[in-house]
């Protein structure tokens, strides 16, 4: 299954979106997914027929189960409650067994997982805590967006004055770090995270419609690498979501809502010289359920 290669999409004349709904499971997911699986299946770690587990607020959820069900893996997944049904039932869909726990509870899905991986020898991802996810990033996601040839033409890759996005495990914004710090690249890293659960902003952990972003805990994200922390409200980010398909042709979820907000607000305060890449990490149809 072909992952990657997705197009950067020009917003403004400042801001550009790495369009990962078009990926095969329609979310950004799909490449620490695959990138975890081939190693796994590299090294042995896992067989055919394995059973693989993993804890999600859904989109790693439904790339694991449509990569298990190409791969003859049995998949079981750990989500809170308070996830979309569309979510639910996409990983059903391709199959995967679903375990939820109480609603917002994040480290109790990561609880289970272990527990289960523990006492029934199943194989985690550990997307939460696993390097390769961050790798993953610095080697796919980052070296694109270097490489786009609309950047490229317009001599822009010494010219990318942020990157800035939503963490959920922090992979990505880790591993566009990564790629910053190997380019020896300016950029500032601008992280996202709802305004109801500002937990890297020093706030507490708070119920949100941001999902996908905003899990409770920093996980993989070392604050001290982070140049600022940008908060955006569910509402925000839902209308946010809402114009881009409307105005834009754009059919994206919420956190793109919230990556795209931030992004623009950055923009306006700070007037870059050089431009801004968000990431538009999902298709919209899982979401449809949330703006009732």
């Amino acid at each position: 299954m072909k992952v990657g290669n997705t197009p950067l999409i020009k917003l403004s004349d400042k801001l550009y979106g790495k369009l990962e709904s078009v990926n095969p499971g329609g979310s950004i997911k799909d490449r620490p997914v695959k990138y975890i699986l081939d190693r796994y299946e590299k090294d042995g770690t896992i067989q055919k027929y394995d059973t693989i587990i993993e804890a999600t607020s859904g989109n790693t959820g439904i790339s694991l189960a449509m990569m298990c069900a190409e791969r003859s893996y049995r998949c079981i997944i750990v989500m809170p409650s308070d996830m979309s049904e569309e979510r639910k039932e996409m990983l059903k869909f391709f199959g995967a067994e679903l375990v939820e726990v109480d609603a917002g509870d994040f480290d109790g899905a990561i609880e289970l997982k272990d527990k289960m991986v523990n006492e029934k020898g199943y194989i985690s991802l550990n997307q939460f805590d696993n390097p390769l996810n961050v790798e993953c990033h610095e080697k796919t996601t980052f070296q694109e967006i270097l490489n786009d040839s609309i950047l490229q033409n317009h001599g822009f890759p010494q010219q990318i004055s942020a990157f800035i996005l939503g963490t959920g495990t922090g992979g990505t914004l880790m591993g566009l770090k990564a790629g910053v710090n190997g380019r020896g690249l300016n950029s500032k890293i601008i992280a996202v995270e709802p305004t109801e659960s500002p937990v890297m902003s020093g706030g507490e952990k708070g119920l949100h419609g941001i999902q996908g972003i905003g899990d409770g805990s920093k996980f993989l994200v070392d604050l001290d690498v982070v140049d600022e922390v940008i908060t955006i409200s569910t509402e925000e980010a839902k209308e946010r979501a809402l114009t881009l398909a409307r105005e834009n042709g754009l059919f994206v979820g919420i956190s793109a809502g919230a990556n795209v907000l931030a992004s623009e607000r950055w923009i306006e305060k700070n007037n870059p010289n050089g431009i801004v890449v968000t990431i538009l990490c999902d298709r919209g149809e899982r979401y449809f359920s949330l703006y009732k």
